[in-house]
């Protein structure tokens, strides 16, 4: 599907296009499901609304989404002197590093952060006041020590007894896009959410699910199309830009992963009939739960570190193929020997041209920026096409980015 030979080897400056600010969407369109569907099937391009996705899908297929939940990871703190300083919550460090553990952590709690207005925040404690159900709470935030651009922060609240996701949601702001370039509001709130989010971890959205509705929902079952979740947790760096020459000089951000034994059932019992991801966070999670069930399948270690792990290059380095059907039982089997009934892995599986899918058929997904590895993951998928879909996309007045149109790609 690709002349690239290896991902490694591409520039993103070949994977650009022009992209007028006017045509990214600033807010939501009123109602979810009312936004455009582009459908690209082999070749052919055709102009749809999302409410007839149903009825575009392959009627045997799968459709597998991401339920996480974005957290209010944007924390506005004051410093004694009056000043603001803020903190984006990335990812937990201690005394837990999983985030649903993280967050139901209570009293006291260290996350990795990033701090704007940084260099006015020279020493001591900063803090949040809010209130917790109708009473007055404290947050308070340290610094205790800055590298690579992020800051490790110790936090602490009262009332303690209080687990880190309900101060989060009391005192914390939504992280949107810094593109939308403004201030979180109520309407957000509700539409910066899939309506089936349910954990909480993510500090971006699954935007490609925004567009489902109780009304497309109930479509799909009518149609009798099979539905299926599992939980990716969206990091900071989906939006962090490639600045490399080369893609073998871009480090992809690791993101956790889970994924509980009854999907890996529901997986093995629809292969080989099309299993379509909602989201390229889905679409990464799918497949890197081939690739963590290759390695078990072949009996190798599961990763070089205590838990599961998928590295960036590991489908590119000539590895044996392993049958699908192989690779999710061997995850089976893996949760039988250990007792658990969920995967719990870690991703940085990147996909390019040159990338061979396993498991994934097609992918609803928006229209995401120029030179980011989401648009060398679309241009995977399908090929050089994807310039046709894009300047399709431009000529025919669709929005663009996370609270813009949709799309339906079916190679």
């Amino acid at each position: 599907m690709s002349a690239f030979p290896d991902p490694r080897l591409l520039s993103i400056h070949d994977f650009t296009y022009q992209l007028p600010a006017a045509r990214i969407a600033p807010e939501p369109l009123p109602n979810r499901d009312q936004s455009q569907l582009l459908v690209y099937r082999a070749g052919t391009i055709q102009d749809q609304r999302f409410t007839d996705l149903p009825a575009e899908l392959p009627a045997d297929a799968l459709l597998v989404f991401n339920n996480t939940k974005v957290v209010r990871a944007r924390l506005f703190c004051q410093k004694p002197t009056g000043g603001i300083v803020e903190l984006f919550c990335l990812e937990p460090v201690a005394p837990h590093r999983a985030v649903e553990l993280a967050m139901q952590q209570t009293g006291s709690c260290a996350w990795k952060c990033l701090v704007g207005n940084g260099k006015r925040w020279k020493s001591g404690p900063v803090q949040v006041a809010f209130t917790l159900n109708n009473e007055p709470a404290t947050l308070t935030a340290e610094r205790l020590e800055a590298a690579d651009g992020y800051s490790l922060i110790q936090f602490s609240w009262e009332p303690a007894a209080v687990p880190f996701a309900e101060v989060l949601r009391a005192a914390g702001h939504l992280p949107l896009p810094p593109y939308l370039n403004r201030e979180d509001t109520d309407v957000d709130a509700v539409r910066y959410q899939t309506v089936y989010a349910a954990h909480e971890g993510a500090v971006a959205a699954p935007t490609a699910g925004l567009h489902f509705s109780d009304a497309v929902f109930a479509d799909l079952k009518a149609r009798h199309i099979a539905t299926a979740e599992l939980t990716l947790h969206v990091g900071a760096g989906t939006f962090q830009p490639v600045k490399a020459d080369q893609m073998a000089s871009h480090a992809m951000h690791a993101e956790p992963i889970s994924a509980n034994a009854a999907v890996l059932r529901q997986l093995l019992a629809h292969a080989p009939r099309p299993i379509i991801a909602v989201g390229t966070t889905s679409l990464r999670s799918l497949e890197s739960l081939y690739w963590l069930g290759a390695r078990l399948a072949r009996q190798l270690p599961p990763a070089d570190e205590p838990t599961l792990h998928v590295t960036q290059w590991q489908p590119y380095e000539g590895q044996p193929d392993v049958p699908l059907a192989e690779a999710l039982q061997a995850l089976l089997d893996y949760l039988e020997r250990t007792g658990s009934d969920t995967i719990q892995a870690t991703t940085q599986l990147l996909i390019a041209p040159g990338y061979t899918f396993r498991v994934v058929r097609g992918l609803v997904t928006n229209f995401h920026q120029p030179e980011s590895t989401l648009l060398l993951l679309v241009a995977a998928l399908i090929g050089s096409d994807w310039r046709r879909v894009y300047d399709h996309a431009l000529a025919h007045d669709y929005r663009f980015l996370s609270y813009g149109d949709s799309s339906l790609l079916l190679p």
